[in-house]
């Protein structure tokens, strides 16, 4: 057996790179991607009514997609998909984005390396926010959010101020995502596929640490191994595969999507 004796290390190595020459990608459009998104997380528990928006940088400079405020997440097309600029002000004028959006503007022009932001209330995410304590990260599975996640404690009111844009904006530093009290999750992505992937583990971890919380007190996972997990399930192929598998559950069932 000629991988008996290699590192842990060239085995992971060799792993991605296996991942990278063997898996092809998914040929989907932007628009495609965001509204399967969409749908997505509807399916995986992201449907709070018309709370929460979903967006994405477009071609032209300071504009982005998103839905139309109006429709829940399970009736997202491709071609329903809006235009706005950082005004929320429509391109082709028709309909109006959720004013909840205000505070996107100011996560992209702030962080220039962030393409799609998701933001929703899923039930497990704000029955953990109701107690005003931080995600805690101690299973495997999440690692992805493994020292990745800021911490909002002070709930600002109705998100359509920029005041929230601000603090928002500012609190994710370097993260991918924020925990915001008494509210809901945020989570960012260089692309599409990896926010929607992020808000999938973020739901699933505040899950797990309400059950967990339940029974006993969580404990602490290993630092250096909690980070090499977290590098492992965050690379750009890792967050195409998994999104692949979700696209295609969701087209199971949402066949209008694309």
């Amino acid at each position: 057996m000629k991988t008996a004796y290699l590192s842990k290390a060239e085995l992971m190595n060799s792993a991605q790179t296996d991942m990278s020459n063997i898996i092809e990608d998914i040929n989907l459009t932007e628009r495609q991607k965001l509204a399967l998104t969409c749908r997505i997380l509807f399916d995986k528990g992201h449907d709070s009514g018309l709370a929460g928006q979903i967006t994405s940088r477009s071609a032209k400079p300071n504009t982005f997609l998103t839905q139309r405020f109006g429709l829940g997440f399970d009736e997202i097309t491709a071609d329903g998909l809006m235009e706005v600029d950082h005004d929320l002000k429509p391109l082709d004028g028709k309909g109006m984005a959720n004013p909840a959006n205000r505070f996107h503007t100011w996560i992209y022009k702030e962080h220039p390396e962030v393409n799609c932001i998701v933001h929703t209330h899923p039930t497990y995410i704000a029955a953990l926010a109701m107690l005003k304590v931080p995600l805690i990260i101690s299973q495997m599975d999440t690692c992805g959010l493994y020292n990745d996640c800021s911490f909002i404690a002070d709930w600002p009111g109705v998100p359509v101020g920029n005041e929230e844009g601000i603090l928002i904006s500012k609190a994710l530093g370097k993260n991918r995502a924020v925990f915001l009290a008494h509210h809901g999750q945020l989570v960012t992505g260089k692309t599409i596929e990896e926010a929607c992937n992020l808000a999938i583990l973020i739901e699933r971890a505040a899950k797990l640490q309400i059950l967990a919380m339940s029974a006993g007190k969580i404990k602490p996972l290993p630092d250096k191994l909690a980070q090499e997990a977290h590098d492992w399930v965050s690379t750009d192929k890792r967050n195409k595969v998994n999104f692949a598998y979700y696209a295609r559950q969701a087209l199971k069932t949402h066949t209008d999507c694309i």
